[in-house]
């Protein structure tokens, strides 16, 4: 339960996790996107228990996520839970779309030791000038963006994370080969934990 309303949990636990990584959808999709199941598989892999959060205003029905500060307030309340559950070891969080810009917002807040942003849109399509670089270079952290090539909301500048992978013939669901996205986040996170 957040001050948001309930969310859902889905755990992968492993024994002895190296993490915990936590990862949320975008502003109308679920935890079952592709991406987020082939880094799901990709961390469990590597000795990482993985949560995939819905959020309370998908749980409620919503597409819109509403307010980032309602959001957020939600977001941290189901981080500390989780962190309560599994204490003393790093935490990585992380999403695609809207839930990357989630992480990066509440990254310090949370405690988070390093952040996954998959398909970070940057702007709204066809505005460029409505940028949302900030919210990664205020993450306060490492910052993975994995984006495609072909995003309409597009493409971060390298300079703005901790490192940047563009994949070609991607578009903004980064699913045309979301084993690769799997991939890439597994080799960044191996180099770290």
């Amino acid at each position: 339960m957040t001050p948001r309303g309930a969310a859902l949990v889905d755990v992968d636990e492993v024994e002895r996790p190296r993490f915990l990584l936590v990862l949320t959808h975008g502003s109308a999709g679920g935890v079952d996107a592709p991406d987020l199941l082939a880094v799901r598989e990709a961390a469990t892999a590597m000795g990482a228990t993985v949560a995939r959060v819905t959020q309370p205003f998908r749980r409620a029905g919503a597409r819109a996520p509403g307010s980032p500060v309602r959001q957020d307030e939600a977001w941290l309340a189901v981080i500390k839970e989780l962190t309560g559950r599994w204490p003393g070891i790093p935490l990585v969080q992380g999403g695609r779309s809207n839930g990357a810009r989630v992480a990066c917002r509440t990254a310090e807040a949370a405690g988070a030791d390093a952040v996954v942003a998959l398909a970070f849109p940057l702007h709204p399509p066809g505005k460029p000038e409505k940028s949302r670089a900030d919210e990664l270079r205020g993450a306060g952290v490492d910052v993975l963006v994995v984006n495609g090539d072909r995003d309409p909301f597009g493409v971060p500048d390298a300079a703005d994370a901790a490192r940047l992978v563009v994949l070609r013939g991607e578009g903004h669901d980064l699913k045309k080969d979301p084993a690769k996205v799997g991939e890439v986040v597994a080799d960044w996170l191996a180099g770290r934990y």
